[in-house]
């Protein structure tokens, strides 16, 4: 039977001489599988396969059999064109990251539009604003995605709390027993990033690259804690080259 979803590419690989096998979001049915037969031959019209890159944002027409492991597409187009993304190296590592971060956090065939319509959100904003406002794009979208997901910090900055402790998984009075990389700026700067609700303001937090990179290696190990399917965020050393 045939619907109609939006989705978020997460992952492509080549099967076949022209086909691909894509990993999409969808906001109907959360994380999919299908099957993309052609779009890689020669004769395939304009370079049908790039619409399959990490996160391209896709109109579709898909046939759906619920719990089958690889579905088919009908028919895709383009829900929204990114204008700078592309072409700018920044954005385009935060985007491959934050792709990374959704496609080893969300379980298959689970919808989850809230967090469909906040990534789409999230992608939009990223494309539509100047380069030295997303800096703190990649931070906010990970601690997001984490509270999504159950993986909430405890407590908050403080003068009483002001160490962040990965053992207890917050804001602790006492100081972890384990080396930390993080200082006590890095948590207060995280505390206020926990408490804005609009992405717009992220950048209304001061940070420099040396703390962005602490906090995203504190969170990773954070989440790989709670979770086997984490495991190492390859984009994570693109990152390091271009956030400042």
């Amino acid at each position: 039977m045939l619907h109609k979803t939006n989705g978020i590419v997460l992952r492509s690989v080549k099967y076949g001489e022209s086909s691909l096998v894509t990993t999409i979001f969808t906001q109907l049915y959360g994380v999919q599988a299908y099957m993309v037969q052609g779009v890689r031959s020669a004769k395939s019209r304009q370079n049908r396969a790039a619409f399959f890159q990490p996160g391209t944002m896709l109109a579709l027409v898909v046939y759906h059999q619920p719990n089958k492991n690889l579905q088919r597409l009908r028919e895709f187009q383009a829900q929204y064109i990114y204008g700078s993304v592309q072409e700018d190296v920044t954005k385009n590592s935060i985007v491959l990251f934050s792709v990374e971060i959704l496609l080893r956090l969300l379980p298959e065939h689970a919808a989850m539009p809230e967090l469909y319509d906040f990534v789409y959100g999230y992608l939009v904003a990223l494309d539509k604003m100047p380069t030295g406002a997303v800096a703190n794009f990649p931070l906010y979208f990970i601690t997001h995605c984490s509270r999504e997901f159950g993986f909430d910090l405890k407590g908050s900055y403080s003068n009483e709390t002001p160490f962040l402790n990965l053992a207890e998984g917050g804001f602790t009075a006492q100081a972890p027993a384990a080396i930390t990389v993080t200082t006590d700026e890095d948590a207060r700067a995280l505390s206020s990033l926990l408490k804005i609700n609009k992405l717009e303001e992220a950048q209304q937090v001061s940070m420099n690259g040396d703390m962005r990179l602490r906090l995203l290696d504190w969170y990773v190990i954070f989440l790989q804690q709670h979770t086997q399917h984490m495991g190492n965020v390859r984009s994570l050393s693109i990152l390091r080259t271009v956030l400042h």
